[in-house]
């Protein structure tokens, strides 16, 4: 793609989360959502291959489906309601749309089929954008509504979501669908605790952005996309495979990595508000994604490639790439739990 226009569709790609952050009547922060769709798109349908087409269409169908059912809601809080204002959404059918407006804009269950067939074909940097940077500005407007939703809706939305993101990913041999079903999860963590703690939704989607980015980058480094290339990537690099392994287990959220701190906290702020049971829903299910996590892991460090294959293993890396961020995000990704009481006490604030 020309450089000029990947600048600027890069840039209105930020203009776009930027407004939706900005805005606090809903026509802005809908025309937010619809820059940043309609940027993103030409990005996704660059390869010119059939399953990039197909994934750009569905893509580009659910966020016009999720963006024309914010506007309804919108309008129809205005007429019953005569409020704009996204802080003043009050009627229960708005908010109720809303807010399955949104999950189908994030891809939380019951409406995240689009995201696994969508992931599975882009190529690994847009994969990466798609995850972490357009789950920005849908979430910027869950957290502003959250506090006039059901809190039964959020926590059943938010169960439904780990028990799918777990469940779904555990036949899975393509690593983007995965990582799909591992995103899914993650933020069904984060919906469960929205109206209760908003600031750990945030440190949890924090840390989610930095650990889904490490395993992104590890996978393009490694050019790997299915679980066999992923056992040949020892010959590649074998600190780059041990890293992997461990960036995948904080990922499921394994102490003493950085994974564990947003569930630890989440898990315990469930107690405080008296769900026991939703607390060990929520942990059980963080038990299926660790199984498909455990499985790469066991793929990636402890299985030899067999060597009557045919094609030729790849063993040396591409030193023309940069490595500088995969590796500050990796650190990231594997040493902040010991850095929980400060978090802990700055979230207290």
């Amino acid at each position: 793609m020309n450089p000029y226009v990947l600048t600027i569709l890069l840039s209105s790609l930020g203009l776009g989360t930027v407004l939706t952050f900005a805005s606090s009547h809903w026509l802005l922060a809908w025309m937010g959502l619809e820059i940043n769709t309609l940027a993103i798109i030409p990005i996704m349908a660059q390869q010119h291959h059939p399953r990039a087409i197909e994934a750009t269409t569905k893509y580009f169908l659910t966020q016009a489906t999720a963006a024309a059912m914010i506007l309804f809601a919108s309008t129809t809080n205005a007429w019953l309601m005569g409020e704009w204002e996204i802080h003043q959404l009050s009627h229960p059918l708005a908010t109720t749309t809303v807010m399955l407006a949104l999950a189908l804009k994030l891809g939380l269950a019951p409406v995240h089929f689009w995201l696994p067939e969508v992931l599975q074909g882009l190529e690994l940097t847009t994969g990466l954008i798609l995850s972490t940077w357009q789950k920005l500005a849908p979430f910027a407007l869950m957290i502003q509504v959250a506090p006039t939703i059901n809190s039964s809706l959020l926590v059943a939305i938010g169960l439904l979501s780990t028990l799918v993101g777990g469940w779904g990913g555990l036949n899975q041999t393509q690593l983007r669908k995965i990582l799909a079903y591992s995103s899914i999860a993650h933020l069904g963590w984060m919906v469960l605790i929205l109206q209760f703690a908003p600031s750990l939704t945030l440190l949890s989607l924090s840390l989610y952005i930095i650990m889904t980015s490490s395993a992104f980058l590890t996978l393009k480094t490694n050019n790997a996309l299915t679980i066999n290339t992923l056992a040949t990537s020892w010959t590649k690099s074998p600190t780059l495979a041990a890293l992997a392994a461990l960036v995948l287990l904080s990922l499921g959220g394994l102490p003493p990595l950085s994974g564990f701190m947003p569930k630890w906290l989440i898990l315990q702020e469930l107690t405080k508000q008296g769900l026991p049971l939703s607390a060990t829903l929520a942990a059980m299910t963080a038990l299926l994604s660790l199984y498909f996590y455990l499985r790469l892991c066991y793929a990636l460090a402890l299985t030899i490639y067999p060597n009557t294959l045919t094609a030729t293993a790849p063993w040396r890396l591409n030193f023309t790439m940069i490595t500088l961020p995969l590796s500050i995000i990796t650190i990231l990704a594997l040493g902040l739990l010991p850095l929980t009481p400060a978090v802990t006490a700055m979230l207290a604030l």
